[in-house]
């Protein structure tokens, strides 16, 4: 474990925002995620070194949900992101995308579908090459690129996952044409989601950004925004026990912890060896009757959260200047 100082502004000057533990694979280890005082940046802190992220990586976490319909989520997704670039579609010229954080390829491979010519960056070595086009499998800032030849660059939630996002930003004004778009996905430390909620997915999440922050990082490394999505239409950060939050933040006065977190539906059955069934949900409305209540006011809440910029997810498109 590794403390480290605010990697936007450099101070080491900070207030801890909350603390849970690696709800995926590792339950017992816990992290705090602080707020820097000077410009607001969240972060996890402590946190595992480079060299120790691996380990909260495993192949598991490469695996599609046992689910059907993945491909068809996978496609309306693509789409979804595709729509971030029809400007420089529309020119009906030859472009060049790099795609970071690619995985298997899978997006840029979309995007070749559409005229484009594509590369892309993944350093899990959990995930398949391609022969269809290249893909660095190292550190984006660390990829042999040094001249502006990408028309666009994307980061479709990759940043909150890297040990210095403004390497990133760096690298990517470098390698981007004039007027070129960097276009990232990134969860929202504004949200009651990500802020109160322990939405994130940590310790794999070690970054947490806001509006100002973001526009800041932008400003250091010659950007300009060009356009900012609050909302669903890729990734989803629906606030799940934003209920419970209230009653227990502004009705009884106290803080909301991790461990005043209820179990989901599905964690319920789990615990309890039950299946789906109408028994099994009378079951679960005795046990947490504000999960109940709050899941049918979902839609009416996230719509609310959209129109304010609050939402869990926000997509920025930043040109080059």
């Amino acid at each position: 474990m590794e403390h480290v100082a605010c990697n936007l502004c450099g101070s080491t000057r900070h207030t801890p925002v909350y603390e849970m533990p690696d709800t995926r694979f590792f339950p017992n280890e816990r992290f705090t995620v602080v707020e820097c005082n000077e410009c607001g940046l969240g972060f996890v802190n402590p946190r595992p070194s480079f060299a120790e992220m691996p380990k909260y990586y495993p192949p598991e976490y490469y695996q599609p949900p046992p689910s059907g319909g993945f491909q068809q989520y996978l496609l309306r997704r693509f789409r979804a992101e595709a729509r971030y670039l029809r400007d420089l579609e529309k020119l009906r010229r030859t472009t060049k995308l790099l795609d970071v954080g690619c995985g298997s390829g899978d997006f840029p491979r979309f995007m070749k579908s559409r005229g484009w010519q594509v590369e892309g960056v993944e350093v899990s070595g959990h995930t398949a090459g391609s022969s269809e086009f290249r893909i660095y499998r190292e550190e984006f800032q660390n990829i042999a690129v040094a001249e502006p030849i990408y028309d666009a660059v994307t980061a479709w939630a990759v940043l909150e996952h890297v040990h210095d996002p403004l390497a990133y930003f760096r690298k990517a004004s470098q390698v981007l044409k004039k007027n070129g778009y960097f276009v990232f996905l990134v969860t929202n430390f504004h949200s009651m989601a990500s802020r109160h909620l322990f939405g994130e997915d940590i310790p794999r999440h070690l970054y947490f950004f806001t509006r100002q922050t973001v526009r800041r990082y932008l400003e250091k490394t010659g950007f300009v925004l060009e356009y900012e999505d609050n909302g669903r239409s890729v990734y989803k950060m629906a606030p799940a026990n934003w209920l419970a939050y209230l009653l227990q933040t502004k009705v009884r006065g106290k803080a909301f912890r991790f461990e005043d977190v209820p179990l989901s539906s599905r964690e319920f059955r789990r615990v309890h060896g039950l299946s789906r069934g109408l028994s099994t949900s009378w079951q679960y409305l005795r046990y947490s009757p504000v999960s109940v209540v709050e899941r049918m006011l979902f839609p009416a809440v996230e719509i609310v959260q959209i129109l304010r910029k609050t939402y869990g997810i926000s997509t920025y498109m930043a040109r080059k200047s």
